[in-house]
């Protein structure tokens, strides 16, 4: 780990290798001798300064931070902007690449800990009482802040209105008791207090919420309807993305199960509908990436960039082709039974008449099939 001292700031432990075991020494080395420095999670500042090496010359400068301090580059393009970097005593541009000779001084200071602001961004609301707000949350859309997405979120929207929410978990997820993805729009549910929150969260947890969603995907399902039982855990050679397994036993995997039933086959894609029993990260996506059917538009899970349907290559969705149509839940406090509905987005819309016209279908056949969804 790293220290700061008043004398010599940039002195830092290094590893000592003994016989064919290392461990931590307890002698002092220089930082510019030093590489891939893990950064004290301490909260005081600290103070850090190398040379550049030939080999390093032309990197470019927030890389070799984040490489010799263990950081993101986010973070170290932020310690760049808030002056915090030096080169040769001056201050220094996250798009400078270094110089053989230079001396880096760099404080490493701890990030100010993030939390949900007001932001006036128009929302649909499609249902509210004392204690629930439901809102129909478009593609694009991330549903609460985080580091490096700060704003422009459905809390920061929320928190704009002057809307009162549970702050029961985490500063940056007030009212936040389930999510969708950014690329998925659709119904999403919000507590207004804490009470709220705790039986919304448990209803979730014992999958008494009914949740539908509407999901175009590449190719022809065989069958009617189906069922998919995978167990869902992060791949860990892509932390990004999700990967399925057929056995919980493996790694940190969580059972999950998705039923569905098709509406209606349009050239080379299905049309289905999407009841989740289970609300894993990216559970439709992946699961129907993993029976080679990806959502349409989902390039992460395999899925092209842009639809041909014959000769015809289709504009690109610019998203995911899902959206949370309907849920169905109990009134926390009432006890009553709440089913709501949010209408396919117009831009879904209009892409399914964009294939329709290629596939040579009946627009009117794809409205009928899609009917209660409109």
């Amino acid at each position: 780990m790293s220290r700061a001292s008043g004398r010599a700031p940039y002195f830092l432990e290094a590893p000592a290798i003994i016989g064919s075991q290392s461990r931590l020494h307890p002698r002092l080395y220089r930082a510019n001798r030093c590489y891939n420095l893990r950064v004290s999670q301490s909260n005081e500042p600290s103070l850090h300064e190398f040379v550049v090496t030939e080999g390093e010359a032309g990197h470019r400068l927030d890389q070799e931070i984040a490489s010799r301090f263990t950081l993101s580059r986010t973070r170290a393009q932020e310690l760049i902007d808030s002056g915090l970097v030096l080169v040769n005593s001056h201050p220094a541009k996250g798009s400078h690449r270094v110089r053989s000779g230079e001396r880096i001084s760099v404080e490493i200071q701890p990030r100010p800990p993030l939390r949900a602001e007001p932001e006036s961004i128009p929302l649909e609301i499609l249902y509210e009482d004392e204690d629930v707000i439901a809102v129909n949350k478009p593609a694009g859309m991330t549903v609460h802040a985080g580091a490096g997405n700060p704003r422009g979120t459905l809390v920061n929207a929320l928190l704009g209105r002057g809307q009162a929410l549970s702050q029961g978990g985490d500063a940056l997820r007030p009212g936040i008791v389930h999510r969708l993805d950014k690329d998925t729009s659709g119904i999403i549910l919000v507590a207004k207090n804490d009470a709220a929150h705790a039986k919304l969260a448990e209803s979730f947890r014992q999958r008494q919420v009914k949740k539908t969603y509407i999901a175009l995907l590449e190719g022809h399902l065989k069958e009617e309807h189906g069922r998919i039982e995978l167990a869902i855990m992060r791949d860990p050679k892509h932390r990004t993305r999700m990967t399925a397994r057929r056995s919980i036993v493996l790694g940190n995997a969580r059972e999950a199960r998705t039923d569905w039933r098709a509406i209606a086959r349009i050239g080379s894609t299905s049309l289905v509908e999407v009841h989740l029993h289970t609300g894993r990260t990216h559970q439709i996506r992946v699961h129907f990436s993993t029976v080679r059917h990806p959502v349409v538009g989902d390039t992460l899970y395999g899925a092209a960039a842009q639809l041909r349907i014959g000769k015809i290559t289709l504009p690109p969705l610019a998203r995911n082709f899902l959206h949370a149509a309907n849920i169905g839940f109990t009134q926390p406090r009432t006890g009553a039974w709440i089913e709501l509905r949010a209408p396919l987005p117009q831009d879904l819309r209009e892409f399914l008449q964009h294939l329709s016209a290629a596939a040579g279908e009946s627009p009117q056949r794809i409205d009928a099939a899609l009917a209660s969804y409109l």
